[in-house]
């Protein structure tokens, strides 16, 4: 969708999956094929006119030029072995590579692996808890990202009194999406967790300086782990194989080269049964940088998106997908033991789960997600734009303020309300109108203010 923003062409048929719908609607999906355009066609302002601009191909509505990038850059196509790729974000694109074939998917996961929807979730930066590991003596490390993003032992926590033992000073602001994989991992392991329950009495994982997990963080986790955990397996089954099949795991994306695999593995969120998982780092960015030093990529892009279009299988309305994400459902926030799971798969012929195997060898193949940085690193702290707006009627009470998850919304004298875009585009959770009680506020009434 964002390139169909970008270069502003038809994005109505982006958000309906039957084709019924789109001719009811008139809507003609445009040609998102690979191309070369200018600056002055689309509009890009600041450059000359005649700037010749690449746009990479889609394959499906939902699988985009990320998608492929993740693809040619894991060079899964030139393995013997059969292997998955997945890039760990909202959308979670993946693929499985199966003698010969390329099959892809794309899971609805949320923005749980982001570092949202979570109480406490904030997105990798200073000061965000990006990792824990429970230590001999108990407490869990909290590893923290510092000026430099480089994580670091901050704060060492029992995750159920909130017992904290500061190692070094440091302001902690929340907990990234890795962060989230990790508490979750951690919690089940140790038996803090038992899903859908935090047993304590306060029901909640507690971290430094009062960051904590909430019970319904858990599930919003779960339902994303439950989301790729059913795509990975519906892939299998759609193509015949069986879960000891897969050998090799390709992890793309910011959560996907962070996070620990084994952890991740705990979780679903990779296969259970692997030899070997290579974490890839951030390939849209990497491929964009081939594609600018030698635009005759762009052709080897579009000839792998005509290979995958046939072996595309979309999740939506594909009834493996829908069983298999109802029992992550019953498992991950109804506490369904894993002994039903798997008995529920097997009566309906999906077969159990094996246990888990860890992989044998686990590779960094970059440094950061972002393997060069140019001639240095600086963290913007607001990134977006400021929006704003009066409300008659608005008495100032602040709720809809304390109630923002993202910290994102301001309330003013006047009354004004600013919010900060690079937080909160006004399309999650909407608290801030739940929360008004004198249903004034409304977020599509703000107006950029800077």
């Amino acid at each position: 969708i964002q390139l169909s923003m970008f270069e502003n062409i038809e994005v109505r048929d982006l958000a309906f999956a039957g084709k019924n719908k789109l001719k009811t609607l008139g809507v003609v999906a445009p040609d998102r094929s690979a191309h070369t355009s200018t600056a002055g066609k689309i509009g890009i302002p600041g450059l000359n006119v005649e700037t010749e601009v690449i746009i990479p191909p889609a394959i499906r509505h939902e699988i985009g030029a990320d998608a492929l990038a993740m693809i040619m850059k894991s060079h899964m196509l030139e393995k013997d072995q059969t292997c998955m790729v997945t890039d760990y974000g909202t959308n979670a694109e993946m693929g499985l590579y199966h003698e010969g074939e390329l099959y892809s998917g794309s899971a609805a996961a949320g923005p749980a692996m982001e570092g949202q929807s979570i109480k406490y979730g904030v997105l990798a930066s200073p000061g965000a808890i990006s990792d824990v590991e429970i230590a001999e003596d108990g407490l869990w490390d909290n590893i923290v990202l510092d000026d430099r993003l480089n994580p670091v032992v901050m704060h060492k926590v029992d995750p159920i009194t909130g017992r904290d033992v500061k190692v070094l000073d440091y302001k902690i602001k929340g907990i990234t999406g890795t962060g989230t994989v990790s508490a979750v991992a951690m919690g089940l392991k140790s038996g803090a967790i038992t899903l859908p329950h935090i047993l304590n009495d306060e029901h909640r994982l507690k971290f430094a300086q009062g960051v904590y997990f909430t019970e319904e963080d858990v599930q919003e986790a779960g339902k994303a782990m439950g989301a790729i955990r059913a795509g990975h397996r519906t892939l299998m089954k759609e193509v015949g194989i069986s879960d000891e099949d897969v050998r090799v795991m390709y992890m793309a994306g910011a959560s996907g080269t962070y996070v620990d695999p084994i952890k991740a593995q705990y979780c679903g969120m990779i296969p259970r049964v692997l030899d070997e998982v290579y974490q890839l780092g951030n390939t849209s960015l990497m491929m964009a940088h081939d594609l600018l030093k030698d635009p005759e990529m762009l052709d080897n892009m579009q000839s792998v998106a005509n290979s995958i279009s046939a072996n595309h299988i979309m999740f939506a309305g594909n009834q493996i997908f829908e069983d298999m994400y109802v029992l992550e459902l019953a498992y991950w926030t109804e506490g369904m033991p894993m002994e039903s799971f798997n008995m529920m798969m097997e009566m309906q012929g999906y077969g159990v789960m094996p246990d888990i195997v860890p992989p044998k060898k686990v590779v960094r193949i970059v440094k950061s997600d972002i393997p060069d940085i140019g001639s240095g690193l600086h963290t913007m702290e607001q990134v977006g734009i400021m929006l704003e707006g009066k409300f008659d009627g608005c008495t100032g009470c602040k709720k809809c303020e304390r109630g923002c998850p993202e910290k994102a919304l301001t309330v003013l004298d006047g009354p004004t309300i600013n919010v900060r875009s690079d937080l909160c585009l006004g399309t999650a959770c909407q608290a801030c109108e739940l929360n008004c009680p004198e249903k004034v506020y409304q977020f599509a009434a703000l107006k950029a203010k800077y």
